[in-house]
């Protein structure tokens, strides 16, 4: 899986460094060269100094290529604006975005851009974003018998009934996020870009919905 990270933070670097260390084809991008110190001498990713709103640096990191871009620097209209070029210029299958202020988020879903604003969980939610195979639940039932999952949808399953992700007894799909507004679907409504999508599963079924998810990856 290729990433294309914007910012070599707190959050960008330690990200990297996770899915570098599991052979993902990592790509940071920072126009501060003094951040190339927060990534260890044998990082396997690749660092390109420059602003994420070029597109050359963009185009130098691979982007239009890329199955995901993260962008996490330091300022929410930037992460905006890059998320969106990817989104919107480069297609990017899954793009995610880091937000300082809470009051922004609803912006950043508005364009249908998933995101994730509380620092202390931001790597380890990104990164359960990014590869689905990591999923954890949210909520368990009972004695872990039932569990409750959150997953922002791969590209491939955009336009198909969500019912379609449903297995008698096993999966079911309960609720829907779609462009920062809830809802409840009905046995009609198909999945759409972006959508984040609430699912009850058995916990003997989970290896059958990461399936569903990891498809598309290939992981």
């Amino acid at each position: 899986m290729r990433v294309v990270i914007a910012g070599c933070g707190r959050i960008g670097s330690a990200l990297a460094v996770r899915l570098a260390h599991e052979d993902n084809d990592v790509r940071l991008i920072d126009q501060d060269p003094a951040r190339r110190l927060r990534l260890p001498p044998d990082f396997s990713g690749r660092f390109h100094l420059g602003n994420g709103f070029s597109r050359r640096v963009l185009d130098e990191a691979g982007t239009a290529r890329s199955d995901a871009l993260v962008a996490v620097t330091s300022q929410d209209n930037r992460n905006l604006v890059i998320a969106r070029t990817a989104k919107e210029t480069y297609r990017v299958p899954i793009v995610l975005a880091g937000v300082h202020d809470p009051r922004h988020v609803g912006l950043y879903e508005g364009f249908g851009i998933p995101v994730v604003c509380d620092v202390a969980w931001s790597v380890h939610r990104l990164h359960r974003m990014l590869l689905h195979r990591d999923l954890e639940p949210e909520v368990t039932f009972g004695s872990g018998e039932t569990l409750l999952f959150r997953s922002v949808l791969p590209p491939y399953l955009t336009g198909r009934p969500l019912r379609d992700l449903e297995v008698e007894g096993e999966i079911r799909v309960v609720e829907v996020t779609r462009q920062g507004r809830s809802l409840l679907p009905s046995r009609t409504t198909a999945a759409a870009s972006g959508d984040v999508v609430t699912f009850a599963v058995a916990a003997t079924s989970l290896r059958r919905l990461r399936a569903f998810l990891d498809r598309e990856l290939g992981t």
